[in-house]
C-alpha cells in the first residue's frame, strides 16, 4: 500500500474518531449529580416549582438533581454564575423572566452576562399572569371603571410595587402609558406588604402575584379586576383579561424557564427538552403547578429564544420611556 493511500486512511479514521468520541461522551451523560441553580431564595415561587421538576427529572435521568439556591440582585447573581459555568450539562438554570428579559436593559453596566448569547434555552416551564388588584371598597368593578376613577382623581391615587424595575412596577407603568392615567408608585419590601396596603387603603391598586392576591380576593378583602395574560387563565378562572377590557395586546406575565450555559452540547439540550416536556405535561406536575397559579407551558428551545427576544423588545420600550437604570 502506498504511503499516500495509508495516510488517507489514517486521516479518515482520525476524522471519524473526532466525531464519534464526543458523541460517546454525550451518550454517557449524566455520570454525576446535576446542579439546578435557582437564583432566588428557598421557599420562593421559582424554588418551589424547580423542586417540583427536579424529582421526576432525577428519576428520568437516573442521576441526582441538586437544587442550589443562589439569590441576590433580583436573580442576576445566580444567572451570571450559570452563564459563566462550564457548558457540560452539569449546571443548569431555573429562573423567571426578569433576569432574562428586563435585566439587560435595567443593568447595562453591571449585569455581567448576555442572556441571548451566554445561555442556551432548554424549555419554557410555566406561565402565570399578574392580577390587577384594588381595595374591595374602592367602588370599581372593572378596569374601565378604575381608569375613569383615576382620571377623575388625577394624581391622587397610589399603586404598590416592590421597587423600580420590578414586574409590579413595569406592568403598572405600561398600563399608565396605555390608559393615560396618573398614579404614584409606593415601593414596598414585598408583595405581602403591598396586599396589606391595598386592604388598608394606603394604595389603590397593584399588579399582584396570584399566590398573594387570591386568598384575599376569595375572602372579599380585595377585588381582582383583571389578569395580565392575553388569554383567560386555567389557574385563575372567572377573572377577565386586560385585553378583553379595552387593552388589546396588554400582556405582563411571569414565566419560568430552564436554560444551560451557552455551548452545552446539542444532544444534552435535546435530551433535557424531551424529558422535561414529558414531565411538565404529566398530570401530577400539572396539578401541582395549577395549585401555585401557574399553567404548564413546555416549549422548544427555539420558541423560548423567540419569547425572550420579543419580551425584551416590549419591556425595553417601557424602561426607556421611564429613563430607568439600576446601575
Amino acid at each position: 500500500m502506498s504511503f499516500a493511500r495509508l495516510f488517507a486512511r489514517l486521516r479518515g479514521a482520525l476524522g471519524l474518531a473526532s466525531v464519534l468520541l464526543p458523541l460517546a461522551a454525550h451518550a454517557a451523560w449524566p455520570e454525576r449529580p446535576i446542579h439546578l441553580v435557582v437564583p432566588f431564595p428557598p421557599g420562593s415561587s421559582p424554588d418551589l416549582l424547580a423542586r417540583t421538576i427536579a424529582e421526576p427529572l432525577s428519576q428520568a435521568l437516573q442521576q441526582s438533581i441538586v437544587v442550589d439556591n443562589k439569590p441576590g440582585a433580583g436573580g442576576n447573581i445566580g444567572t451570571r454564575m450559570v452563564a459563566q459555568a462550564k457548558p457540560d450539562g452539569y449546571t443548569l438554570l431555573y429562573t423567571i423572566n426578569g433576569p432574562l428579559v428586563t435585566a439587560p436593559t435595567l443593568y447595562k453596566r453591571t449585569l455581567g452576562y448576555d442572556p441571548l448569547t451566554d445561555l442556551a434555552p432548554i424549555t419554557l416551564v410555566a406561565t402565570s399572569p399578574n392580577v390587577l388588584t384594588v381595595p374591595a371598597n374602592l367602588g370599581v368593578n372593572t378596569v374601565q371603571e378604575f381608569v375613569a376613577l383615576a382620571k377623575t382623581r388625577a394624581g391622587t391615587l397610589n399603586y404598590g410595587s416592590v421597587g423600580p424595575g420590578s414586574s409590579a412596577h413595569l406592568a403598572m407603568e405600561m398600563f399608565k402609558q396605555e390608559a393615560k392615567i396618573d398614579l404614584t408608585q409606593i415601593p414596598y419590601a414585598g408583595f405581602p406588604q403591598i396586599i396589606s396596603a391595598i386592604i388598608g387603603g394606603d394604595v389603590q391598586a397593584g399588579f399582584m402575584v396570584p399566590a398573594i392576591a387570591m386568598p384575599q380576593v376569595k375572602d372579599g378583602r380585595v377585588k381582582a379586576l383583571a389578569i395580565t395574560s392575553l388569554q383567560p387563565s386555567e389557574a385563575l378562572p372567572g377573572i377577565p383579561t386586560m385585553a378583553s377590557q379595552g387593552y388589546p395586546g396588554f400582556e405582563a406575565i411571569s414565566w419560568n424557564a430552564i436554560l444551560a450555559p451557552a455551548g452545552t452540547p446539542t444532544p444534552i439540550i435535546e435530551q433535557l427538552n424531551s424529558e422535561l416536556a414529558r414531565i411538565i405535561g404529566s398530570e401530577a406536575v400539572r396539578k401541582q403547578m395549577l395549585l401555585q397559579y401557574f399553567t404548564p407551558a413546555p416549549s422548544t428551545p427555539q420558541a423560548l429564544t423567540q419569547r425572550m427576544r420579543e419580551e425584551k423588545t416590549r419591556w425595553d420600550r417601557v424602561i426607556q420611556n421611564l429613563n430607568l437604570s439600576l446601575d
